[in-house]
């Protein structure tokens, strides 16, 4: 299904057109490097897949190779904890952009083990914590909530990422473990940290981003399978929480260049939402200095500058 803009225009049309000026841009970024899995990845690889709410797909590149979607998954899990939770998640963390590193030791330490937000390491950490309170199978539920979300059984954990992400996650470790001292996990830190690196080893393509996040775009309601996700108002919050803090320190550049609300991860992916009209996941494995892809920056903020379709 074609989706069409002004004058004739698709954004397909769009697509190849942000192709075509980025070729001899070079791209700066760098590969991750404490994760083996991600620094073996082709850097070169590059997808971008929109989808609107109304079923038009319009894609190019690597657009339907699955790739880790790393962080990009806490949004998923946040989703599941505020619809199981309520209000009172907010309880447990905030919902301030960090201004630091995601994983900063020092800034939890000085706000007495409450996060800053659900979409840095330790606000996701006492998210896997709330569904371990909340669900009886929570590993299983978990996945299973992503599965229906997307309408894609074949959606999983990797299990070789996520024991890989458990060798590497010393820093992870220490966050739950000062939370834990400060009353902010209450349950075994073993059973949550688990969750959480199961979390970040899915792997998802573009296409499969794109589908599964369009329940934003759409006050709560899932164009996929046209289910109810969570009502207009938690996906109003969700979708700021995504605009204030979804980019690490770098979140008001990425409002201030692309203008949506969105979510990087350091597999190189980022999906964006446009609220009432579609979602967008592009995935370049070159990461910037704050830890985003460097060309998927920049797809994102050509397509919202030519088509004049930020949120502001």
């Amino acid at each position: 299904m074609k989706t069409t803009l002004k004058r004739n225009r698709t954004y397909q049309d769009v697509f190849r057109e942000i192709v075509a000026e980025l070729k001899d841009v070079e791209d700066t970024g760098e590969l991750p490097t404490y994760i083996p899995e991600l620094s073996a990845v082709d850097p070169n690889k590059f997808g971008v897949h929109l989808t609107t709410i109304k079923h038009g797909h319009c894609f190019l590149g690597d657009s339907n190779e699955k790739f880790s979607i790393q962080s990009i998954s806490k949004v998923l899990s946040l989703t599941l904890a505020f619809k199981r939770l309520g209000e009172r998640i907010w309880e447990r963390v905030g919902v301030e952009p960090s201004g630091s590193a995601f994983n900063s030791l020092v800034q939890l330490e000085h706000e007495k083990g409450i996060p800053r937000n659900p979409l840095i390491n330790a606000g996701a950490i006492v998210v896997c914590d709330i569904l371990v309170s909340c669900l009886d199978d929570p590993k299983n539920e978990l996945i299973e909530f992503i599965q229906n979300l997307s309408g894609n059984s074949g959606i999983d954990y990797v299990p070789r990422m996520a024991e890989l992400e458990k060798r590497t996650g010393y820093r992870n470790v220490a966050l739950a473990n000062l939370m834990k001292d400060f009353g902010n996990i209450h349950n075994d830190i073993e059973t949550v940290l688990d969750i959480y690196f199961h979390l970040c080893s899915i792997e998802m393509s573009c296409k499969e981003l794109a589908e599964t996040f369009l329940f934003l775009a759409s006050n709560g309601v899932s164009p996929i399978t046209n289910e109810l996700v969570v009502n207009a108002s938690k996906a109003k919050r969700i979708n700021a929480i995504m605009q204030l803090c979804g980019f690490y320190d770098e979140a008001g550049e990425f409002s201030f260049r692309v203008g949506l609300p969105g979510k990087s991860g350091v597999g190189g992916g980022i999906v964006a939402i446009h609220p009432g009209k579609y979602s967008v996941a592009v995935w370049s494995p070159r990461l910037n200095r704050k830890g985003n892809s460097y060309k998927g920056m920049m797809v994102l903020e050509a397509l919202t500058t030519k088509t004049k379709s930020s949120i502001f």
